[in-house]
């Protein structure tokens, strides 16, 4: 199993989307790239702690590649926007792909290239080293208190 956590908006639509792909284990909510190692909606919201909303998705790389799921990120939201997703403004709602090893930033970089083109050199997706990740606590405990 690998993992990825990827910044493309409000994280509840991307997270159903990664969730129906095959080789797509587990999904998670949270914030990724902040200035602390915890966090909360309300902080996140104030644009304080820099944390961007992210998906953590755990698949496997025998059925789906990183670079698959790179193409589906860039496939569900629009990279060419900076701070927003639709209707959804602020830091939190940035495209970014946090990798966690030099394997990941190679074929993210090569990927953010070749999409490039296509944008018309117009991607803003920020690239990142993985930092300070938490689960959506307050979400997630919801959400699993819906579950029979």
């Amino acid at each position: 199993m690998e993992i990825a956590v990827l910044a493309c908006g409000c994280f509840w639509g991307p997270e159903k989307k990664f969730s129906s792909l095959d080789g797509v284990y587990k999904t998670e909510v949270g914030y990724c790239g902040g200035k602390t190692e915890k966090t909360t909606y309300q902080e996140v919201c104030s644009g304080e702690t820099n944390h961007a909303e992210v998906v953590k998705i755990n698949f496997d790389p025998k059925i789906i590649s990183y670079e698959e799921i790179l193409n589906f990120f860039f496939k569900i939201h629009d990279p060419t926007t900076l701070n927003s997703q639709g209707p959804d403004f602020g830091t939190q709602y940035r495209s970014e792909i946090f990798y966690l090893n030099t394997k990941q930033k190679k074929i993210a970089e090569k990927v953010i290239k070749l999409k490039n083109t296509n944008f018309s050199g117009k991607i803003v997706t920020k690239l990142s080293l993985l930092k300070n990740y938490c689960v959506a606590e307050e979400y997630h405990q919801k959400y699993l208190d819906k579950k029979f």
